[in-house]
């Protein structure tokens, strides 16, 4: 049982220098906040997607979530405060997560900003109006702080909306997009390929 003090737990962001795929989830659940890793919940598919689409070349599990940059990856949160969902969450929670997560942005210049669901995108860049209408998985034209955005389904086991097939297939394509960057050094092409659905 998570008593009210690990509510509030922060977990601690896995970036360093160098990186490439900055994830971005909008905030740790409590099963997170339990054992002070990323994605720990039992039913999240984040580490297996990641090995699966071959994003980090070994089995990963959340207690090896300080790992992430020895593959260029890295992991945040819009929120750091640890919920039950995210209907608790405050709007001054979003607006100051959102000016943390460009400051952290500007700070480590990774070539992808990789948002983990549906969700974040429409709180960052989608009018109300718009909430419905259906997002394409993948590369966007839009930018967060100088850098470009690639929008992942949310991994979680309550996501419904996308099959664990369709999830790898997002992941994968992200992978290639590294890989792609790794063999023209120099070469921007994390930042002007095209969308892919």
């Amino acid at each position: 049982m998570v008593d009210l003090r690990q509510r509030y737990l922060r977990l601690r962001d896995c970036i360093q220098p160098g990186v490439l795929v900055l994830f971005v989830g909008i905030n740790p659940g409590l099963r997170s906040a339990e054992t002070g890793h990323h994605f720990a919940g039992n039913s999240n598919r984040f580490w297996r997607l990641l090995h699966e689409s071959k994003l980090v070349s070994e089995p990963l599990t959340y207690r090896e979530d300080r790992r992430l940059p020895e593959w260029q990856l890295g992991l945040t949160n819009i929120i750091s405060r640890c919920t039950v969902g995210i209907d608790v969450l405050d709007p001054v929670e979003y607006r100051q997560g959102v000016a943390s997560l460009k400051r952290k942005i500007r700070r480590y210049q990774p070539h992808i900003v990789a948002l983990l669901g549906v969700t974040i995108f429409r709180m960052l860049f989608s009018p109300k109006a718009h909430a419905k209408d259906p997002l394409g998985l993948g590369m966007t034209t839009i930018e967060l702080a100088g850098s470009r955005i690639f929008l992942l389904p949310n991994p979680s086991g309550r996501n419904a909306h996308y099959s664990y097939r369709q999830m790898l297939s997002a992941f994968q394509v992200l992978h290639d997009l590294m890989e792609q960057s790794h063999k023209k050094p120099g070469s921007s092409t994390m930042k002007d390929s095209p969308r892919r659905r």
